[in-house]
């Protein structure tokens, strides 16, 4: 499901599915789409940062046209404890290997990948950055 911000509509929250991840997406040429996603993320419940979201940022094979410093959205990710993952849309290639990270990511925050938490998974993540 799509949302363009948060929060949500309330008038359909009975008909809807739990939410297991929320990948804040992120396009490095406009502004206006971090200030967007900075004014959602006081919408989402605490518990979800232990694992249950992360950040998508298109548009990065334009780095002349970038309106977003990637330390900005970096600091963003360390500050909320969620992975940043860096994509560039337009390439195929690129995009099928994004959304194959993205599957698998859900995967484990809906609990189908057997001995992998997401609060686990996130740790894995942060310490293979540091490194």
């Amino acid at each position: 499901h799509l949302a363009t911000s948060l929060p949500l509509p309330s008038e359909r929250d009975h008909l809807r599915p739990r939410i297991d991840l929320i990948v804040f997406m992120i396009d490095i040429k406009s502004k206006y789409s971090l200030k967007n996603v900075e004014a959602s993320l006081a919408h989402v419940d605490a518990r979800f940062f232990l694992g249950k979201v992360c950040f998508l940022v298109t548009g990065v094979g334009r780095v002349n046209a970038c309106s977003i410093e990637t330390n900005a959205v970096c600091k963003l990710g360390e500050d909320y404890c969620s992975p940043v993952l860096f994509c560039e849309l337009e390439l195929e290639g690129i995009r099928v290997t994004t959304a194959q990270r993205l599957l698998r990511i859900l995967q484990i925050c809906a609990g189908h990948i057997p001995g992998v938490s997401a609060l686990s998974f996130v740790s894995l993540m942060r310490n293979s950055d540091e490194d």
